[in-house]
């Protein structure tokens, strides 16, 4: 008997997606060993910490007796080990970040392929009638790989350079250390400006890909944060307002919340070239309400459905909220901006 190339293509997509499934339950292996790790760093550096915290107070005690550079060396011990702590720290959060969302993602993984196999059962009618909902799964896998392509080409970019502009400063440092010490001094201090600058960079590229204030805290108090953040880095006045009972809800329409409003603004600080924009977020007994309203140049919203190149898209931001038993609407006029506003329902129990 022939094999249809839906059929053909179906099995492909099985088989990457067990590919996939298997690759992930060995990432999630190798994340817990490097947690574990991480962990026992903590603890050495937390313990080390206090144990040059207490030599250092007992230096203050004879502070004027002592060298000068017994004091300075123990200082700059003091400093680096709360440096390397605090550095090892961030570390950690965001390996168990990590790990939290490969859990998610496993879990994804397997629900599909349950999915799957429950639909290689079927009767032919009743695949047919699954074919809009496999085609949906597939959009929202295709979406998210978008997504991870971006990222690394993020980390790529920032990041992953900057490193390898330490190592070369680093290695300029080493050159000067015997011939010239001023010059030595100057690029280490350019060398530390930099670190600080990065590392800065690195924590809003984990906030950007997982704020974990979103699993600890909820949506409401993760979306002032990053209202804020956005508020200092472009200049511009984003006010958000918050009505209704502040609450948490289902987690995946947190994540949905968030990552909606996260795209609306995005697009209004990238594409629209807002100079003012309004967040609304409105908690209701049933149902959450969020306005994300710009005085930008505005768009043909039907040509930007249609035809969308974003990372995430209108139309694939549409797709996630309908899923949801939601709806997004956007109205939007050349030249008069933007007024996109989405609502969810919120399941009985959460209300």
């Amino acid at each position: 008997m022939a094999v249809s190339d839906e059929q053909f293509s179906f099995q492909t997509f099985l088989e990457e997606a067990q590919n996939d499934f298997e690759q992930t339950q060995r990432d999630l292996k190798e994340i817990d060993i490097l947690i574990k790790q991480s962990a026992a760093e903590v603890e050495r550096l937390a313990q080390r910490n206090a144990q040059t915290q207490n030599y250092v107070r007992q230096l203050q005690s004879n502070f004027e007796t002592l060298p000068r550079e017994d004091i300075k060396e123990a200082y700059e011990a003091l400093n680096n080990t709360q440096q390397r702590l605090y550095t090892m720290r961030g570390q950690l959060e965001k390996l168990q970040s990590d790990q939290r969302n490969l859990d998610k993602l496993a879990q994804f993984q397997r629900r599909l392929l349950n999915l799957a196999d429950g639909m290689i059962a079927l009767p032919t009618t009743q695949k047919r009638r699954n074919e809009s909902d496999q085609s949906t799964v597939i959009r929202v896998i295709q979406t998210e790989e978008s997504a991870r392509q971006s990222l690394v080409r993020r980390m790529h970019d920032g990041p992953a350079s900057s490193l390898s502009n330490f190592i070369l400063q680093a290695e300029i440092c080493q050159r000067f250390f015997d011939v010239d010490a001023d010059r030595a001094r100057a690029e280490l201090s350019a060398l530390k400006s930099a670190a600080a600058s990065t590392f800065s960079d690195v924590k809003d590229f984990i906030f950007d890909l997982r704020p974990m204030m979103l699993d600890d805290l909820g949506v409401v108090p993760t979306l002032r944060r990053y209202v804020e953040s956005v508020q200092e880095k472009s200049g511009i006045p984003v006010p958000i307002t918050v009505t209704g009972v502040e609450r948490r809800v289902e987690s995946h329409i947190e994540v949905t919340i968030f990552r909606s409003v996260q795209e609306l603004l995005n697009n209004a600080l990238t594409h629209a070239q807002a100079s003012q924009i309004q967040v609304s977020l409105d908690l209701a007994q049933d149902r959450v309400l969020a306005v994300v309203e710009d005085n930008g140049r505005g768009f043909n919203v039907n040509d930007v459905l249609v035809n969308n190149t974003q990372t995430i898209g209108l139309a694939t931001l549409r797709e996630r909220i309908e899923m949801l038993g939601g709806e997004l609407t956007i109205q939007s006029r050349m030249g008069q901006g933007t007024r996109s506003e989405f609502f969810i329902p919120i399941e009985p129990e959460f209300a």
